[in-house]
């Protein structure tokens, strides 16, 4: 669980160097920068290069298309009923849909499942997650953006968005055997993404504002951790009669907390940054007390 409290470690030291003010205002749009065009393409670089394309993991990898497809429609609907801005909109969608399956869920794959059934969760991760970010969750960023974007903007920026490139490169090499050198430079550059993407969201959350919020965080969570995780496990159990280990672990990262990498895509495009913030930081941490409830209740299954 050393990753974990990684994690929770970054979260509190964005809050403190906030609040001690030894950082400039700017610096999380500076992290943030360095975290898309840096981090998280070599992370993807030496993830893809070690995948294991299987065809009967097919439906482990739809899983989070699938989360995002339904949190997509469930936002929508809810933001016309109660006349929410486009900002905080586009915030639930993304951050609603789409989960943090790398530094949340493969330590907890580990945790709880075993080292055995990680690569299926690094596949959910690559070909999943973030492919899911680099395709719908961009176009859903620039559609409910303030600044208006056309449809050839929006081609132009999904085409152009780092992680995607990154993903097609290492597709593209996957019968390429990296030096030693790469791999080592890739996953160290790979590994600052978690540790960054933290402080930046502890520079940036205020639980002040927590209270103006509540209602849209509830919203937020809600689907992600609770309701979303249960309506694909009727889904694959139900109607797919899924079952087995590997359905376990596809319905076990879809429980995961808001990913780290949409909140970055997410407050760029101004996305109600206040509410990102409290989505990540509040959703990391209440996704320690329901993810063990999620792996004993699937364990029935």
């Amino acid at each position: 669980m050393a990753n974990i409290a990684l994690l929770v470690a970054c979260l509190v030291i964005g809050m403190v160097l906030h609040r001690t003010g030894k950082l400039p205002a700017n610096a999380p749009a500076t992290i943030n920068g360095f975290i898309i065009h840096v981090s998280l393409p070599a992370l993807i670089l030496w993830y893809i290069h070690g995948v294991d394309l299987r065809r009967d993991l097919l439906g482990a990898v739809a899983m989070p298309w699938l989360l995002f497809v339904i949190g997509a429609v469930v936002f929508w609907c809810i933001g016309k009923r109660l006349r929410l801005s486009r900002g905080s909109t586009g915030a639930l969608i993304m951050m609603g849909g789409l989960g943090n399956t790398s530094f949340i869920g493969l330590p907890m794959i580990e945790s709880f499942h075993g080292t055995a059934f990680l690569p299926i969760g690094i596949l959910i991760d690559q070909l999943g997650t973030y492919l899911v970010l680099s395709t719908l969750g961009i176009t859903v960023a620039c559609v409910y953006s303030e600044a208006t974007a056309s449809w050839r903007e929006i081609v132009w920026r999904i085409a152009t968005f780092p992680p995607l490139l990154a993903k097609l490169l290492a597709l593209a090499l996957l019968p390429v055997t990296y030096p030693e050198w790469v791999e080592v430079a890739l996953l160290r550059l790979g590994g600052t993404l978690a540790p960054l993407a933290l402080v930046s969201v502890g520079l940036q959350l205020r639980l002040g504002t927590l209270l103006g919020n509540r209602s849209a965080l509830a919203m937020g969570l809600g689907y992600k951790l609770l309701l979303g995780p249960l309506v694909l496990a009727v889904f694959y159990v139900a109607v797919l009669r899924g079952e087995g280990e590997i359905m376990r672990v596809t319905l076990f990262q879809a429980a995961m907390a808001p990913q780290i990498g949409a909140s970055i895509v997410a407050i760029q495009h101004g996305l109600n940054p206040t509410l990102v913030t409290l989505l990540v930081g509040i959703g990391t941490i209440a996704s320690f007390i329901t993810l063990p409830v999620w792996w004993y209740v699937l364990r029935t299954f």
